[in-house]
């Protein structure tokens, strides 16, 4: 599945689910993707692997599902906005080829 039907699925299912009955606000929607990314960070806190998987109730659970969520949520604001998120993903690749080692030399 290309990306483009990725971000169009993850939009329908979100629209048909209700989360689009009402507009939201971009600021709310990236506060969403900070919080899947917060919640794999406390899985990793916890001390589960970043490649383990398990079920609740049959859900999946782990840093892989989260990892995955915050995908979900970027398609979906693709979809709401129309951004052609594979063209945008294969331009920043593209440049990052481009860009020095270890380029701006942050560290943490």
């Amino acid at each position: 599945m290309r990306i483009s039907e990725l971000v169009q699925k993850a939009h329908e299912n979100a629209k048909n689910k209700g989360w689009w009955d009402e507009d939201r606000s971009f600021g709310e929607l990236i506060a969403l993707i900070h919080s899947e990314a917060s919640e794999s960070l406390e899985d990793y806190r916890k001390g589960h692997s970043p490649t383990e998987v398990w079920y609740q109730h049959g859900k999946p659970c782990g840093i892989p599902t989260e990892l995955a969520d915050i995908c979900i949520r970027v398609f979906d604001i693709c979809g709401r906005y129309g951004i052609d998120l594979e063209k945008a993903i294969i331009e920043k690749m593209e440049y990052n080829e481009t860009r020095p080692y270890k380029h701006g030399g942050k560290v943490i």
